[in-house]
């Protein structure tokens, strides 16, 4: 009779615990603030062969109907598990598992960008900047979206396809005149950030450039031109968009029918064909765009010949002199007068001589008229631009009378001009050597003409043909032609006039000549 097989006790644990180690758990994704704890290595199962690589996981086969588990599979290699009961040992206590990691924390989005504003605008973009978010978190950033929409509407779109990592970014292809909202969003993986927007809405046109009157230099001083001149002044100014240009003259709109007003683009004219001294005044340009204005002033002023004087008269009349006084004119000509001419006519021929030209004052006296002439005066008065046409006549005439004369020579007190001789440079001592002339010099002075001596040892040289006496001009010299040692001594210069008599000595030194050794020899 077949023996029964054992039969084999079931294990609690067999649907649990498989006979191969578990596949390990991946590791979370990593995060820039802090990294996961690592996942242990789980505990290696006691059945499962050591040398042998762990089959593939599989699901716990259940027990046949009569309760007998069914035959283990074989191993790799054709060899099969041994069963619980034919080991006849009991079976070890299973290791307690690892703990499962925690999940990774939530990912946040970051906070909102900071410091929006315009950059740039014209009347088809806008260009914004803004600042990165203070916070941006674990989660890094992606980027940011640009939206926009019509002001009083809250229909935002995105204007960028895809998150951008710049932060500034030009809006194009808008329509001039629509009034925009903007704001800009920064993206990660954990969404958007709360949005930041600009305070106001955004007018899309021309940015205003400030208006500014380029005034030139010459201008900027009282600019001064003559009745009848063509007046072309040309003035430049800057703005953006076109500035409105306007002229006003001492605060009132300048007359159309004498000044004419060209302006373009860049500059603006101030016409005038024909000056008159009406035109003289201040003309302001001003330029403005939007709320903004610049203002520049000029003066013009249109001169012409001043006026005579009002009246010219004879004051006095002495000797060969008379006196003139008049007043200033009553029109000068729009310009201050500069002086004055004054003329003078003879009465027997009638012809007119300028004696004053640019005087300045209201008063002359005219001198080196011819004695028994009768003479007329006439003043003519003077500005920048010239002469006046007319000119001042005096009504009264000017006779120069004719007076008893005696001419009477002053005596005079003859000077005296006597003076004792003086010596002016005195005689120096003197060295010499034998056979070389030499010279003594002195000078002297007196009135009159003093008579000069020389003396050697007091006693006077006379005409000693080895002694050159000369005096010129009080400049006096003694040459001693080839002295020898004989010639050395005292030598005196004396001078003598009715007025006195002075003298001046030197010493006068003969030395031999020094001889070489070898010119000895």
């Amino acid at each position: 009779m077949p023996t029964k097989p054992m039969p084999i006790k079931k294990k609690p644990s067999v649907k649990k615990v498989e006979k191969v180690a578990p596949a390990p758990t991946p590791a979370p994704e990593p995060a820039p603030v802090a990294a996961p704890e690592p996942v242990p290595e789980p505990a290696p199962i006691v059945e499962a062969p050591p040398a042998e690589a762990p089959p593939a996981q599989a699901e716990a086969v259940p027990p046949t109907e009569d309760g007998e588990a069914p035959a283990t599979p074989p191993a790799e290699g054709g060899q099969a598990a041994p069963a619980d009961g034919e080991a006849g040992e009991a079976p070890e206590p299973e290791e307690p598992k690892a703990p499962s990691p925690p999940p990774p924390p939530p990912k946040e989005p970051t906070s909102a960008p900071l410091d929006l504003f315009i950059e740039d605008k014209n009347d088809t973009s806008v260009t914004i900047i803004w600042s990165q978010p203070e916070v941006v978190g674990s989660s890094g950033l992606d980027g940011y979206v640009v939206e926009l929409c019509q002001d009083g509407t809250e229909d935002w779109k995105a204007v960028n396809g895809e998150p951008q990592k710049s932060c500034r970014y030009m809006i194009k292809n808008l329509t001039t005149g629509d009034r925009l909202k903007i704001r800009v969003v920064a993206v990660n993986a954990g969404g958007r950030s709360p949005p930041v927007a600009l305070p106001e809405a955004v007018l899309v046109k021309e940015v205003a450039d400030r208006p500014k009157v380029r005034l030139p230099r010459f201008l900027r001083q009282r600019y001064v031109a003559n009745v009848g001149d063509k007046i072309n002044l040309t003035v430049p100014f800057t703005g953006k968009p076109q500035p409105v240009v306007s002229w006003s003259k001492d605060g009132q709109p300048p007359d159309k029918r004498r000044v004419n007003v060209r302006s373009t683009d860049r500059d603006s004219i101030l016409f005038i064909r024909a000056a008159e001294r009406d035109d003289s005044g201040v003309y302001e340009m001003t330029v403005k765009v939007d709320d903004f204005e610049d203002k520049a002033s000029l003066t013009l002023q249109i001169v012409e010949l001043p006026g005579p004087p009002a009246g010219v008269k004879i004051a006095d009349t002495w000797g060969f002199n008379v006196a003139l006084e008049w007043s200033a004119p009553k029109d000068n000509g729009n310009t201050e007068i500069t002086g004055y001419t004054v003329q003078k006519a003879d009465k027997k021929t009638g012809d007119w001589f300028t004696v004053m030209e640019h005087y300045h004052r209201l008063n002359a006296t005219i001198s080196d008229l011819i004695m028994g002439n009768t003479y007329k005066f006439r003043v003519f008065a003077e500005n920048k631009c010239g002469v006046s046409e007319e000119a001042a006549v005096t009504k009264d005439e000017a006779k120069i009378v004719k007076l008893g004369i005696e001419s009477k020579t002053p005596e005079y007190q003859e000077h005296d001009f006597s003076e004792a001789p003086k010596f002016t440079t005195s005689l120096a001592n003197r060295a010499t050597t034998v056979g070389y002339s030499t010279k003594l010099l002195c000078s002297v002075r007196g009135y009159p003409r003093p008579k000069i001596e020389w003396l050697k040892n007091q006693m006077v040289i006379g005409d000693d043909p080895k002694f050159r006496q000369i005096c010129v001009q009080g400049i006096c010299s003694l040459e001693i032609r080839k002295p020898v040692s004989f010639d050395g001594g005292v030598y005196t210069c004396r001078a003598k006039n009715n007025q006195g008599e002075v003298m001046v000595s030197c010493k006068l030194e003969v030395r031999q000549p020094v001889i070489v050794e070898a010119e000895k020899k």
